[in-house]
């Protein structure tokens, strides 16, 4: 008999252990964060949800919004957040179909806002500033270290060229600007202010903390810059004009618009003519892309190499992230300029 009610109390511990969990669960649901695309995206909201509700990253580490593909578990994780902050469809077009089937109040495109649109620049792949055109002079096979090497970057040409014309109208890195930071933290305040207007204080106050914390890092990053002003550099993803802009670089051209497509050997015959004229003091890889190119273009002269990190990995979430990223990719910046 013992062992029958020792066997009851435990079943009954058990069901009591599996209600209390459950119970947690959908306390845990009803309380579902800002979920961000991108890394950058989730500093700004990071400072603008503090101490209301949790930011999280849909994109791991590592992996790019140019060809992202969507897991189930993703697709719970947007539908249960209580609001989806992206830049639009012709960044992240993995997103597009997801985001339609919420509710407006939990859908936050960056892109749709008339204050972010009206701070767009135009893609200037088609323009002479920031780009190497890929029509110009033959190269021989020479011109690089291998003959593999010069058959890979032919083949790539043509994608190359092809992919640089419909890569839309506008530049959509829109996160490495301050002025559309400052948007997209008013967008996200608003939005969880009417989600939750109980906490119109806290909000109001995290959004002038933000915004006075900016002000104060671009004038911080602006005088950390200014030395190494009228210094050519070359990056190798175009996705720092909105950077550069605002903080008077001189970029002389980018590798690739898409870092998932290598670049054609015309373009890179073009960039190694410059290097070799000394216009260029840098080139610069990103953490998630080290392409081979980079080596074989900038070697047998005397510029530099430095990696920019456009998607801020690594730095943690918490209200003083954005000022972090700011800081860190200006760092980037004059290591290699400067030469430290």
């Amino acid at each position: 008999m013992k062992i029958i009610s020792d066997f009851r109390k435990y079943r009954w511990l058990k069901r009591s252990l599996l209600a209390t969990a459950l119970f947690s669960a959908g306390i845990a649901t009803a309380q579902a964060a800002v979920l961000t695309s991108v890394r950058p995206l989730g500093f700004i909201a990071a400072a603008i949800a503090d101490g209301i509700t949790e930011t999280e990253i849909l994109l791991p580490d590592g992996a790019s919004p140019h060809d992202y593909a969507l897991k189930p578990s993703d697709i719970r994780r947007i539908r249960d957040a209580d609001l989806v902050v992206w830049v639009g469809p012709e960044m992240e077009a993995f997103l597009s179909k997801t985001t339609e089937a919420l509710p407006k109040d939990k859908n936050l495109m960056l892109t749709g806002l008339p204050a972010v649109q009206s701070l767009l620049i135009a893609d200037e792949d088609d323009h002479d500033h920031g780009n190497i055109h890929p029509e110009g002079d033959e190269h021989s096979a020479d011109s690089y270290k291998s003959e593999k090497m010069h058959g890979e970057l032919a083949q790539n040409a043509d994608d190359q060229h092809n992919h640089d014309h419909h890569h839309g109208q506008y530049n959509l890195h829109v996160w490495l600007s301050p002025a559309i930071a400052k948007q997209a933290a008013i967008a996200i305040h608003d939005k969880l202010l009417q989600q939750s207007p109980q906490n119109r204080e806290k909000l109001n106050v995290n959004l002038r903390k933000f915004e006075e914390q900016l002000e104060q890092t671009q004038k911080k990053v602006g005088m950390m810059l200014q030395p190494v002003h009228g210094k050519g550099y070359f990056v190798f993803h175009d996705a720092y004009a909105y950077f550069e802009n605002t903080f008077g670089l001189t970029p002389l051209g980018h590798f690739t618009v898409n870092p998932e497509i290598q670049p054609g050997a015309q373009r890179l015959h073009q960039i190694r003519t410059q290097l070799v004229e000394q216009k260029a003091v840098c080139v610069f890889a990103e953490p998630q892309f080290r392409p081979a190119v980079i080596n074989a273009v900038a070697q047998g002269t005397n510029v530099r190499q430095g990696t920019l990190d456009p998607l801020g990995s690594g730095i943690a979430l918490d209200k003083d992230s954005y000022t972090a990223f700011l800081t860190r990719l200006s760092e980037q910046y004059l290591s290699c300029l400067k030469g430290d």
